[in-house]
């Protein structure tokens, strides 16, 4: 089950009050570039897709986190009943699986390294998972950027590590195959990228 796009919204800025930051911009425009591409395809539902990049990183309503943001996010939507929201706050930090590959802090105890380590390996990735993946490696809080953008955005802030040029490959076969998906460039779709 997943969230209702106008409950997703609510929730988000919800979380907001809790921690305002830029994350907030950044969800609604993985959300704007979510439904946008869902709505080129025949199979993903766009309300689906702008609710789960609407709450991707709601993980942040805890605070200023790493890693442990997207175990935060999952715990939070699990507990609300939303399990295909809280699959994606999981998900979409690993377009490769493994848990090394996360850029930026692990912040995280070892029993939720292992959890989130297992959850990466073992569950089937559908194309919602991997559209949220792309769109958040194409959002920041200032609107829809060409990947190497963001990557760049991102190793800058975090720094990079031994899996960083598997993950971008893994990010520009993600825009690939949206491409193929809804037969033209995903960036096409977007004004200013």
């Amino acid at each position: 089950m997943f969230v209702e796009p106008k409950k997703a919204k609510s929730i988000l800025n919800e979380a907001y009050t809790h921690n305002p930051g830029p994350w907030r911009d950044h969800s609604l425009n993985v959300a704007i570039a979510a439904m946008s591409i869902a709505k080129r395809t025949e199979k993903l539902n766009p309300e689906k897709a702008y609710s789960l990049g609407l709450l991707h990183d709601i993980g942040r309503i805890k605070g200023v986190t790493s890693m442990r943001h997207i175990y935060d996010g999952y715990m939070y939507l699990s507990k609300l009943g939303f399990d295909e929201n809280a699959k994606v706050c999981l998900t979409h930090s690993f377009p490769i699986r493994i848990i090394e590959s996360y850029n930026g802090a692990n912040d995280c105890t070892p029993q939720e390294v292992s959890f989130i380590a297992d959850y990466i390996t073992s569950c089937e990735y559908n194309d919602y998972d991997r559209l949220i993946q792309l769109c958040d490696a194409i959002a920041l809080p200032t609107g829809i950027c060409i990947l190497e953008k963001r990557l760049f955005d991102v190793a800058l802030r975090n720094g990079v590590n031994e899996y960083t040029v598997d993950k971008w490959k893994a990010f520009i076969g993600l825009k690939e195959y949206f491409d193929n998906v809804i037969h033209c460039d995903v960036y096409g779709l977007f004004e200013n990228t």
